[in-house]
């Protein structure tokens, strides 16, 4: 399975994931976040990455000009659609992106099943609130184009290789606090991922 270590702040933080195998790095352009980090300082660490890492930036209730903008200026390279966005807002963004399912019930892990796409626990807030998802939900389905999210740590994502998913996003699996990612956690779930 391919990884993603989200809520990314720092550049010791970002170079420990990619030694650690990390496919993606996640930075949260959404500013209630505890993750936050602005576009500009996002870039600091961006530009100092070596290639073939996939930087993600994540987006919750904006309009396509402030995705385009962000990303342009902090050097992502895919935009995270974490909210429900109109069919309009992806015909208006440049740059390529995933769109992110909140799901509730069974039936919503179907919606996109053409797209590659995150999968994530509904909850209130956005993101990186652990809450997991009803594993069951993926015994009967397809599951190479999603990437499975909430609730993952080391110690349960080695049991979802069984089904098949693309890959795995984690941000408060892998914490120490909010803002720091432990290089041991990091490590540990992604051997165990892969």
């Amino acid at each position: 399975m391919r990884v993603k270590i989200c809520g990314i702040t720092s550049y010791k933080d970002a170079m420990e994931a990619i030694s650690a195998g990390a496919d993606a790095l996640g930075f949260v352009f959404y500013e209630p976040s505890p993750r936050y980090i602005s576009p500009a300082q996002a870039n600091i660490i961006i530009k100092q990455l070596p290639p073939f890492v996939e930087k993600v930036g994540l987006f919750v209730n904006v309009d396509a000009q402030v995705i385009n903008s962000y990303i342009q200026e902090s050097g992502c390279t895919l935009a995270q659609i974490h909210f429900d966005a109109p069919q309009e807002l992806y015909q208006q963004i440049f740059v390529p992106h995933i769109k992110v399912i909140r799901a509730k019930t069974k039936e919503d892990i179907l919606k996109y099943s053409d797209e590659y796409k995150i999968v994530d626990a509904y909850c209130e807030a956005y993101g990186g609130a652990g809450k997991k998802l009803n594993i069951d939900w993926f015994e009967e389905t397809d599951n190479s184009k999603i990437i499975l999210a909430g609730g993952l740590d080391a110690n349960n994502v080695s049991s979802l290789k069984e089904y098949g998913f693309y890959g795995v996003d984690v941000s408060s699996g892998v914490e120490v606090s909010h803002r720091k990612k432990s290089p041991f956690k990091v490590k540990a779930f992604i051997d165990n991922a892969k």
